[in-house]
């Protein structure tokens, strides 16, 4: 099948900082900012849902979040309709991640939104490459990984690095309406509050356990593993559908008696076949692990939160936390 590729070029990396809010488009005069069409509140459209979740907890009552993506839509393949187009073209702000979304990307780079709001450019990208993981013999892999490696997107799966777009969120806001930036202020202060409770319940509950390698259908834990210490091994690479190599299932087969694997992790957005084949060919467990494109019915929790605690409960079960 074709490999749909997810470059994110380096040169993100550059204009990035902490909170490199130097990089926001966000031109609007105090005066525009008042002018929004939703019953006097704010306008804001969402990429998908960790952006929509950002702009609704920061935002409250002073916004009108619209998101890009819909409910079981996995965010990768979106084409944005002509009718979301001029919905993006007429908004005050929009919150998206470059290069996760490329016709997104596109859209936003067409409009005359005043606010542009790029969550790539608040926190840092790192390379993780295809699988995150570093063995010898791997020849036959390269031109996979050729392809696929790049800087990781899925930053909203480390609570600190969420946390720090969030503030950068909060501060677009603050200067898009500023009447309202003591609220904005206030929540994302809340927020990121409980976003450091998430990380600590995290780091203490990956602390001490029998393995330190977990299998997921693809790359989209990077960051989480690197903030608490842990492997990801991914059957697919950074691409959620694209299919593993006979000689990447055999390592990964390996892989599990050698570090004591007990379950392949699948996802709510992705068929689950691969993984489950992989899991009943070593004799291994399958569960889920939620990489929080978007919620459904089937997520495990109705809110960014919920989920990311039922993931927590999901890696201390596979991993053996003590």
């Amino acid at each position: 099948m074709n490999v749909r590729r997810h470059h994110i070029p380096v040169t993100v990396i550059a204009a990035a900082t902490v909170l490199g809010l130097g990089t926001l488009s966000a031109c609007s005069s105090d005066s525009d900012a008042a002018d929004a069409d939703s019953g006097g509140k704010l306008d804001v459209v969402a990429s998908f849902y960790p952006m929509q979740f950002l702009a609704e907890q920061i935002g409250g009552d002073h916004v009108a979040v619209t998101s890009l993506t819909e409910p079981g839509q996995e965010p990768h393949d979106l084409e944005i309709s002509a009718k979301q187009t001029a919905q993006l073209q007429e908004s005050d702000v929009v919150l998206y991640l470059k290069n996760l979304q490329p016709s997104v990307d596109d859209a936003v780079a067409q409009s005359e939104i005043r606010t542009k709001v790029d969550a790539a450019s608040l926190t840092k990208l790192e390379n993780h490459g295809n699988t995150g993981h570093d063995h010898e013999g791997e020849e036959e892999h390269a031109g996979e990984e050729e392809e696929e490696s790049g800087l990781d997107p899925h930053i909203w799966l480390d609570p600190v690095r969420y946390a720090q777009v969030a503030e950068g969120v909060g501060k677009a806001l603050e200067k898009a309406d500023p009447d309202n930036a003591a609220d904005y202020e206030k929540n994302t202060a809340a927020l990121t509050k409980k976003l450091g409770d998430l990380n600590t319940q995290f780091a203490q509950g990956l602390k001490n356990t029998d393995s330190k390698v977990f299998f997921t259908n693809h790359s989209a834990f990077g960051y989480l593993a690197e903030r608490y210490g842990l492997t990801q091994e991914s059957i697919s690479g950074l691409d959620p559908e694209s299919e593993p190599s006979a000689a990447r299932v055999k390592e990964l087969q390996q892989e599990a008696k050698a570090d004591g694997v007990t379950t392949v992790f699948y996802e709510t957005l992705v068929s689950d076949k691969t993984a489950k084949t992989l899991a009943d060919d070593a004799g291994l467990k399958t569960d889920v692990l939620d990489p929080l494109e978007g919620i459904t019915d089937k997520s495990k929790g109705d809110d960014y939160l919920a989920v990311m605690e039922s993931n927590l409960t999901a890696l201390e079960k596979a991993l053996g936390a003590k």
